[in-house]
């Protein structure tokens, strides 16, 4: 991993867009910051496109498509995407998302894993989930770690299902998807694009092993500090990494942004 000083102006003012995950990158603590939010904004009008590409599930979605300042959200690990078009709500679903008997066998991974793991709870935002099971294992209290995270990740692999790990939740659904295939669909849907010849046109930023597949898809893919925690166990790291965590790397890789295309940066605060 590069530092982000070594993106350079050429990179910077070629972007189209940048798409960003959620929990880890673009908050604190659990808490989403003014001047996180104040970075979306300035993005945005700096003409940049900026898409949140996040676990978190569909009912969230929703209020994100609605009332944040961006283009479209991407949920549920790659699940769905939701958009504004002419003043509708737009709900895109990945074609791969198994719809049949998916909550039942959801439900058996679920038993599984509060039974044999002390400690492992379901997600609070498991109501407004429509496709994927979250387990929650760092969120709220107690921390269980990452090596308990991965005894549940492999609880859904037992069952057939894929599962990533974030740094608060491991995600489970039936379906052969993930964040870069929706993305694909995404822009392919919203703006007639094809990833594969604009990929050098878009940042990536993220914090953690569910970001993978985006960190080895997106030359210029950004990292906030806290992604160095996962260390030998990210195969994928990403091109650059912030000095700071979450909120805070995620405003320094704006304002790196910002910057070098002569806009104006957002105060970070501390």
């Amino acid at each position: 991993m590069q530092p982000l000083s070594a993106l350079t102006p050429a990179i910077a003012r070629a972007l189209t867009g940048l798409f960003t995950d959620i929990d880890g990158t673009l908050t604190h603590q659990g808490k989403l910051p003014a001047h996180a939010y104040a970075a979306l904004w300035r993005l945005q009008e700096a003409g940049l496109k900026v898409v949140p590409i996040t676990g978190r599930p569909a009912g969230w979605c929703d209020l994100i498509a609605r009332q944040w300042p961006v283009d479209g959200v991407i949920g549920e690990n790659g699940a769905l995407a939701f958009y504004e078009d002419a003043g509708r709500l737009v709900r895109l679903y990945h074609p791969a998302v198994a719809k049949d008997d998916v909550r039942a066998r959801l439900t058996q991974v679920r038993d599984e894993v509060l039974r044999e793991i002390p400690g492992a709870r379901v997600a609070k935002d498991q109501f407004a989930r429509m496709f994927d099971l979250a387990i929650d294992f760092a969120e709220e209290a107690p921390d269980l770690g990452l090596a308990v995270a991965e005894k549940i990740r492999q609880c859904f692999v037992r069952h057939g299902a894929i599962a990533k790990v974030s740094h608060i939740h491991v995600n489970g659904w039936f379906g052969d998807y993930d964040k870069l295939a929706m993305t694909a669909l995404f822009v392919r849907t919203r703006w007639q694009l094809e990833l594969g010849q604009v990929r050098e046109r878009f940042v990536f930023c993220g914090d953690s092993p569910n970001d993978e597949p985006m960190f080895a898809y997106f030359p210029h893919a950004c990292g906030v500090a806290n992604v160095q925690a996962f260390g030998a166990t990210l195969h994928h790291p990403p091109t650059y990494v912030a000095a700071g965590e979450g909120a805070s790397g995620f405003v320094e890789i704006a304002n790196r942004i910002l910057t070098l295309r002569g806009a104006k940066p957002v105060t970070l605060e501390r």
